[in-house]
């Protein structure tokens, strides 16, 4: 926060026979919010979302959720405080459940933008009983930066979601590099990884 460090963040993703399987363990521990998530999912092989169960520790409160495709809407059951709510949120293909601070939902959040071409793209926010929101993604001009020593070119979105914006840095790979979340001050940064700073801010390159 601010450029100084509050917590960590890891997520994997491993190749399945049907398509994939994504992890997230994240730890924010900093004056006014303590913070811990841990996520499981289940995606298909266009890394569309197929089943999902997360924990989180939000200052002392447990949350649970699961989440699931049912036809043509998403199941969501949540437990907190004592108290079991089921939602359902309409169903949509190119849809990414995203967590605060996972960056495992914004590494998928890349992955379905780059099979979609940045078009047709929701968001899941676990929230309350939960929303689905449009993301908007606008791409910038490239930038440099370096991993670990060597210089690298960086690919640079804007993802709009609920009127807030997210800055996504990524490599030629489609890595998520780092992130500047919504919430003010925070960023999620690779290990390694030291963005340039741009001069000036870039015009979004048309779509």
């Amino acid at each position: 926060m601010h450029g100084q460090r509050v917590g960590t963040a890891s997520c994997d993703f491993v190749t399945t026979a049907q398509g994939y399987k994504s992890t997230s363990i994240v730890r924010v521990t900093m004056q006014g919010l303590d913070y811990s998530l841990s996520k499981a999912e289940k995606l298909s092989a266009a890394n569309e979302l197929e089943d999902v169960m997360l924990s989180a520790v939000v200052n002392g409160e447990a949350v649970t959720l699961s989440a699931r495709p049912q036809s043509s809407q998403v199941i969501l059951d949540f437990s907190a405080s004592g108290r079991k709510i089921t939602n359902s949120l309409p169903a949509h293909a190119g849809a990414v459940l995203l967590p605060d601070f996972d960056p495992g939902a914004l590494q998928t959040l890349l992955a379905i933008a780059a099979e979609r071409n940045n078009r047709g793209l929701w968001a899941i926010i676990p929230k309350q009983k939960g929303a689905v929101d449009p993301v908007q993604l606008a791409t910038y001009a490239d930038q440099q930066g370096s991993l670990n020593g060597k210089p690298i070119t960086v690919h640079h979105l804007v993802a709009t979601i609920a009127d807030a914006n997210t800055d996504l840095f990524s490599d030629a790979q489609n890595r998520l590099l780092q992130a500047e979340l919504p919430q003010e001050g925070f960023a999620i940064v690779r290990k390694g990884f030291v963005l340039k700073p741009a001069e000036r801010a870039g015009a979004p390159t048309p779509q």
